[in-house]
C-alpha cells in the first residue's frame, strides 16, 4: 500500500497515522515540532513502521524534558521502530519515504499532508535524508522506556506500587516537575510512601533504571518532607544506619486513589 493522494483531517496525528499507514519501508520524519513529535508516538502505539526522525536538537530537548512522552520513546527506540538524530538544517516538515514523499501543514482548524509520488523529487529527497541520517547525531533521551520502567519497579517494590505510579503517571498531562505539574521523581516518592516502602527501595530502583540519581531522590524527598507531604520512620537493620520508611504525611493524600494522587498533591503544593 502506498499514499498517492493528499490526506486532510483535524488533528497531526489522525493525518500522520493515514500518512505513516500507507508506508511499507523505512521512513524518515524530518524537522518535527513537539507536537508531532508526541503526535508521532500516539500513532506508533498501533502503527509497525520504524521511523528515523531527524530534528532540531531544541525540539529533542523539550520532548526529553517530559518524562512521559521521553519514556514513552525510549520503549519504541527499545523495540527498534524509532531513532532521533539531530538536524538542525532548515526544513519542511516532510515525512520521506522511497514511494512518496508528504509534507505536513497546519492551516487555521485542519493538518493537511500535501503528497507527491514523482519520481524524480522522491528519489532526490529520499537519498538527500538518507544521507542525513546517516551524518547525523543520535539524540539520547537518557530516560528509560515505559516498560522496562513497569517491569524493574514491580520487581523491586511490588506489583501493587508499579501500578500506582502507572495510575499516577497516566493522569497527568506532562511530567516536567517544572512548578506546572510534577517530577517523574516527586510522583515516585509519592507512590512509594502511599506504600509505604523504603527510601533506600525506590532511590536504588530509580538509579539503577536511569529514572533519576540517588541524590536525586534525597533532595526531592527532604523537599517534600520539610513541605509536609511526606514523613519518615527510622527502620532498623542488622548493619549500618537505620534505612528510612516513608509514609504520607498530608490527610488530604491519604485517601485518595493513585491516579488522583498527583493532582492533589500539586495543588497541596501550590498553596
Amino acid at each position: 500500500m502506498s499514499i498517492e493522494t493528499n490526506v486532510f483531517g483535524d488533528t497531526v496525528d489522525g493525518v500522520l497515522g493515514e500518512v505513516l499507514g500507507g508506508a511499507s519501508d523505512e521512513v524518515f520524519l524530518v524537522n518535527p515540532t513537539v507536537g508531532t513529535l508526541e503526535a508521532l508516538l500516539d500513532v506508533l502505539d498501533t502503527a509497525t513502521v520504524r521511523v528515523n526522525v531527524l530534528a532540531a536538537e531544541s525540539q529533542l530537548k523539550e520532548l526529553s524534558r517530559d518524562f512521559k512522552l521521553a519514556s514513552r520513546a525510549a520503549d519504541y527506540e527499545d523495540d527498534g521502530r524509532l531513532t532521533l538524530s539531530i538536524y538542525d538544517e532548515p526544513a519542511n516538515t516532510v515525512v520521506v519515504t522511497e514511494s512518496f514523499t508528504t509534507a505536513l501543514v497546519a492551516g487555521g482548524s485542519q493538518v493537511a499532508g500535501l503528497t507527491t509520488t514523482e519520481e524524480g523529487f522522491v528519489d532526490a529527497t529520499y537519498d538527500r535524508y538518507a544521507a542525513a541520517f546517516e551524518d547525523a547525531n543520535a539524540f539520547d533521551l537518557r530516560t528509560p522506556g515505559t516498560t522496562h520502567v513497569s517491569e524493574t519497579l514491580a520487581e523491586s517494590l511490588g506489583e501493587q506500587t508499579a501500578a500506582d505510579f502507572e495510575a499516577a503517571l497516566a493522569a497527568m498531562e506532562t511530567a516536567r516537575g517544572d512548578g506546572t505539574d510534577l517530577s517523574e521523581v516527586t510522583v515516585a516518592l509519592l507512590v512509594a510512601a502511599r506504600n509505604e516502602q523504603l527510601l533506600y527501595d525506590i532511590s536504588k530502583w530509580g538509579e539503577d533504571t536511569g529514572v533519576a540519581s540517588k541524590a536525586t531522590f534525597s533532595r526531592t524527598k527532604t523537599d517534600l518532607e520539610e513541605r509536609g507531604i511526606i514523613d519518615t520512620e527510622k527502620v532498623p537493620i542488622d548493619v549500618g544506619r537505620p534505612r528510612l520508611r516513608l509514609k504520607l504525611a498530608d490527610d488530604r493524600l491519604k485517601n485518595v486513589s493513585a491516579s488522583e494522587l498527583a493532582s492533589v498533591a500539586q495543588s497541596v503544593l501550590a498553596k
